[in-house]
């Protein structure tokens, strides 16, 4: 039984204490936008009728957005000579 995008999500938000408005700025740092609805649906029951699946989109945006609320932005990169 494989974790499904909606279970890691699940999970990180309990474990990061996140609240909805939590993870609707986290998104914004990366430009994508999500709704408080789309996330109530995410984290709904499989067998509830309002469910909606996590995309890999959503997930990995989540994600990249989290990195820049956990460390910072990244720093500019230094031009090689």
């Amino acid at each position: 039984m494989a974790l499904t995008n909606n279970d890691i999500f699940k999970k990180l938000r309990v474990a990061h204490k996140l609240r909805d408005t939590d993870i609707i700025e986290i998104c914004e740092l990366v430009d994508f936008k999500v709704s408080k609805a789309e996330l109530g649906a995410f984290f709904r029951k499989e067998d509830h009728p309002k469910y909606m699946e996590c995309g890999d989109q959503i997930l990995r945006n989540f994600l990249n957005g989290l990195i820049i609320h956990l460390r910072g932005p990244m720093p500019p990169k230094e031009p090689k000579k």
